[in-house]
């Protein structure tokens, strides 16, 4: 494949993905859980007949589905991102994609979990990235290893704004596997230490079983 039909492919694959997100935000406003089956079935069909499809050949051939839990709408939050009380900059070393540094947005406070860290990627077309790793990671039957995305609007995972200006929609129900838990030659980055449960998620994306 040229490198010019994978960029474009590539191009495709995130136009489709901000379309999806579209949807599963307009739906969920009324409905989250018919938010929730939209966004499962339109991750199949990328995952099943995309070109940029993370799945390797042979798991492409014998994909059914991608393994997602029941809706539960107890994991559905509307929360206010609290300010840091200083700046905080990170940088996440990446085999593919070099250095990607990161600025800490704030913090939101999840009722009986604990505290996630918000991020914006600073490079260009910089967004909001909020990853989760929680006790089911990397457990049989559970999620993946190096942990889960629940935003990524650079990539057009974006659930939208809660009903406050500094609020966002946290659903833990369209947590996903990065592309790198199917295809290691994808290099990803992980939820550090601020974005670590102890307790499990049992929501969401698992790997396949």
């Amino acid at each position: 494949m040229s490198a010019t039909l994978a960029a474009l492919q590539l191009a495709d694959w995130r136009r489709r993905v901000a379309g999806l997100y579209a949807g599963v935000r307009q739906l969920s406003v009324r409905d989250p859980r018919a938010g929730h089956d939209l966004w499962k079935s339109g991750r199949d069909e990328l995952f099943a007949g995309h070109p940029q499809s993370p799945l390797l050949p042979d798991d492409r051939a014998r994909f059914t589905g991608l393994t997602v839990g029941t809706y539960d709408p107890d994991w559905r939050f509307e929360l206010r991102v609290r300010r840091p009380e200083e700046t905080v900059r990170i940088t996440v070393d990446t085999a593919t994609d070099g250095t990607i540094p990161m600025l800490l947005v704030g913090t939101v406070r999840l009722p009986y979990l604990g505290t996630l860290d918000v991020w914006r990627i600073t490079g260009y077309a910089g967004g909001l990235f909020l990853p989760v790793k929680d006790s089911l990671a990397g457990a049989p039957g559970g999620t993946y290893g190096g942990g889960r995305y629940l935003l990524d609007t650079m990539k057009g995972a974006d659930l939208g704004p809660g009903a406050d200006d500094d609020s966002l929609v946290i659903d833990f129900n369209f947590a996903y596997n990065p592309s790198c838990a199917y295809d290691p030659s994808w290099s990803c980055p992980l939820p550090q230490a601020g974005n670590t449960l102890r307790e499990e998620v049992p929501v969401g994306e698992r790997m396949p079983r």
